[in-house]
């Protein structure tokens, strides 16, 4: 079934004022909402690890110029000095965009790869995604509120290298696509962020431990082939575990229900018809 086309994407113009329209909406929340959003920066480590996590920096995806992955450190770089030691104290909330701002070449940003309709392209800041996939998991380990997360409607490239499973992402795209997050406890925690020679790297930490941890794993992932398109489908479930009651499951919720559409194609998958989609998956076609 073939996508029917936004307004924005028949002509340039139309693409930039509906981007616009959306920026100066969500410029107006910002300056009108009572949120309290996260800003003090503490580059001393809070005592407490909740949770650590690295990704590969440089990764060959399918034709993609390289040079644009190269150009995506650089990006990644910049955005890092912009987060790196944010405090979340108690109540107060977590905006990706409001931290980093837009991504322009006056502040050094560079073209790399963005996922932007259905394809894979060069964009101002292009990459900064990396660092909202990594922040969404270790978010995920915590007690933290998700408030807004966005994912890709589609799948680009075959899992060469995945570690995380497939639709635990965060993309975000300045400024109407946030990553955001609420701190709902009454613990302060901490996002610090680094490079190392091959990975960004990244911690969550907080001002005392927790008598809990959290486990997440990937259910029902499959993928299916509808006509002559393929598309991949996954639940994504959180157990919350109490740390000294012998791995005892205190609350399970589900995360994420995922149905994408895949650009590739699959070595293994299921052929479907209409009927054996739910209403919910119809409505992602």
């Amino acid at each position: 079934m073939e996508r029917k086309k936004l307004l924005s994407e028949y002509h340039p113009v139309f693409y930039f004022l509906s981007v616009w329209q959306k920026r100066l909406k969500r410029y107006w929340h910002w300056r009108a909402s009572k949120n309290k959003y996260a800003q003090y920066k503490n580059t001393t480590d809070l005592p407490t690890r909740i949770k650590k996590h690295q990704s590969v920096l440089l990764r060959k995806l399918g034709d993609s110029d390289m040079q644009l992955q190269h150009n995506k450190v650089e990006n990644l770089k910049i955005a890092i000095r912009a987060i790196d030691g944010i405090e979340i104290a108690p109540q107060e909330i977590f905006s990706f965009c409001k931290l980093v701002g837009l991504p322009t070449r006056a502040k050094g940003y560079k073209m790399g790869m963005e996922l932007s309709f259905g394809q894979a392209r060069a964009g101002i800041g292009g990459g900064l995604c990396q660092i909202a996939n990594l922040l969404h998991w270790l978010v995920l380990h915590s007690p933290l509120t998700v408030v807004e997360r966005h994912h890709h409607s589609f799948d680009p490239f075959p899992d060469e290298g995945r570690v995380l499973p497939f639709g635990s992402g965060a993309t975000i795209f300045y400024n109407y696509k946030d990553f955001c997050f609420r701190n709902d406890t009454s613990h302060t925690f901490q996002v610090r962020l680094w490079l190392s020679e091959k990975c960004l790297e990244g911690e969550l930490r907080a001002d005392t431990a927790l008598s809990y941890a959290y486990h997440v794993e990937e259910k029902d992932h499959e993928f299916l082939k509808l006509g002559e398109v393929f598309y991949r489908k996954n639940e994504i479930w959180k157990n919350k575990i109490a740390k000294f009651e012998g791995g005892k499951i205190l609350e399970t919720s589900l995360v994420a229900r995922n149905f994408a559409r895949v650009v590739y194609v699959p070595e293994v998958y299921r052929e479907i018809t209409l009927n054996d989609l739910t209403d919910e998956q119809k409505g992602r076609l």
